[in-house]
């Protein structure tokens, strides 16, 4: 049992199945409450609700071949709304404490990678055919058997890989950790702070939520995180309206004039299938790749991302099997088709639901919650400036060590098991990528299972998907060598 579900599950006993809600999402079955899904449902809302101010900075940024930039309201209306749907969906369809929304890496690539050689219709007409061929992948068994492939040290690596990017995330995003500028020229890469100190009152902030949310954990408060992200962001209000900061990133901790305000669905519908294809300067193989890509990143860090989550929430077989994992892969790759659709970029499978998890969320129950939220911050856009990152933050960096505890399982005197492990865990947060610490694990236990004369140990879907790392690895230095890049 992982140390969130202890925190979640000493306090109060889980009574029988009273009703057949709670029947259907199995929420006494799993031994979690209403009312822990309900809190779970929120914090994950709280931890995640970033992206609706996100997604639109990064895709209203960027302009397309002809130089059209999308509607920033319009995107925060996409985003919401995709991952309103998708969050219910699948809460309901894969019963799993598992959120959705836009997915951030691949919108970055969707905005500076795909949409300056064409246009915007094109690129996401490219986004809804990448998840059409997931679902694909999906329905022939291939994505699932794939998983299924993966032995479990290196599915518990996953986890604490994630554990670790996901504080990192938190740590970053809250400025406690930041790049030191013109870095080749110092003796490390990063420092503490803004200027190598904690400075400024964002920074107090922060850094009272960990210790508020460490102490309540430790504790074994109920609703610790999210009572940490209400206090800290009350905090921040007071604070703001007394010294008026500039400091606190993308959003600011103030009460807006209006609550209220209607959605524009105007984007919604707004792609072109295969537009890209017919793109002036592209090419089709150029196309290919780019589907490929998405398709890589897309594929391994939902794979990440729900066995991590599964297996925090305990909920994995003795096999370390996901339960309804074909039905959950299958609401993903929809999620990707609905995001391209409605012209959001590629919705998938957050990690910040690890911050449900850690409120004792183990059914798809909550996914109600967070999915009701979101549905809410379409009407609500304006309150999305109240919760600053400082104040959520914290949440990342606690449930990062709940995440960590999957570690105590990897017997780390197998090298075999243990160093491909351990690049799991390592390059995932180094290369702000959990489609890169997984490849690196693969690829190191293929290697270290052959040299030592057990490659017949390798599940042959393992040597392919190895394979297409490789290819994913290599693409970008073979370019360069050929200077085709």
């Amino acid at each position: 049992m992982s140390e969130s579900q202890k925190v979640a599950d000493r306090s109060d006993a889980a009574p029988p199945a009273a009703n057949s809600v709670d029947r259907f999402f199995k929420i006494s079955e799993r031994g979690s409450t209403f009312g822990r899904e309900i809190r779970g449902g929120f914090a994950t809302f709280f931890t995640m609700a970033y992206i609706l101010v996100l997604n639109p900075i990064i895709l209203g940024s960027a302009k397309d071949k002809f130089g059209h930039q999308l509607d920033a309201v319009q995107l925060t209306t996409a985003t919401a709304l995709v991952a309103a749907v998708m969050t219910i969906i699948m809460g309901v369809g894969g019963n799993l404490p598992l959120a959705l929304a836009a997915g951030l890496g691949l919108n970055a690539v969707v905005a500076f990678q795909i949409a300056p050689l064409m246009s915007w219709d094109d690129a996401m007409g490219l986004i809804v055919l990448e998840g059409l061929l997931i679902c694909v992948l999906v329905v022939t068994g291939l994505r699932e058997a794939v998983m299924h492939a993966i032995p479990q040290p290196l599915k518990q690596a996953i986890s604490v890989g994630i554990g670790l990017f996901i504080a990192f995330i938190g740590f970053v995003d809250a400025g406690f950790v930041s790049r030191i500028p013109d870095a080749a020229n110092t003796t490390v890469p990063v420092q503490l702070g803004g200027t190598g100190t904690l400075a400024g009152w964002p920074m107090l902030v922060f850094c009272l939520g960990v210790l508020l949310t460490i102490g309540l954990l430790a504790r074994k408060v109920k609703g610790a995180i999210l009572i940490s992200i209400v206090t800290m962001t009350a905090l921040a209000i007071v604070i703001n309206s007394l010294a008026d900061i500039k400091s606190w990133g993308l959003t600011t901790p103030s009460w807006p004039d209006n609550l209220v305000d209607a959605p524009d669905f105007g984007l919604i519908g707004d792609f072109d299938l295969f537009g890209a294809f017919s793109a002036p300067g592209v090419g089709v193989i150029t196309v290919v790749l780019l589907i490929f890509t998405l398709i890589l990143s897309d594929f391994f860090d939902t794979m990440g991302t729900v066995v991590g989550i599964s297996a925090e929430a305990g909920l994995l077989d003795e096999e370390g099997k996901v339960p309804n994992l074909g039905r959950v892969l299958l609401i993903d790759g929809a999620a990707a088709v609905a995001g391209g659709a409605a012209s959001a970029s590629s919705a998938t499978s957050y990690i910040e639901s690890a911050a449900g998890v850690g409120e004792g969320s183990r059914t798809g129950f909550s996914n109600l919650v967070t999915g009701g939220l979101f549905g809410l911050a379409l009407f609500l856009t304006p309150l999305l400036t109240i919760v600053p990152l400082q104040a959520a933050a914290p949440a990342l960096v606690a449930v990062g060590f709940l995440m960590m505890t999957q570690v105590k399982h990897i017997d780390w005197d197998r090298y075999d098991i243990a160093i491909p492990a351990f690049l799991t865990i390592a390059v995932m947060p180094f290369t702000y990528s959990i489609t890169n610490g997984i490849g690196a694990g693969f690829l190191a236990y293929v290697v270290i299972k052959t040299v030592l004369g057990k490659a017949k140990e390798v599940h042959w879907l393992l040597w392919g998907t190895s394979a297409l790392f490789l290819v994913y690895f290599a693409i970008d230095p073979i370019e360069q060598l050929l200077g085709a890049k």
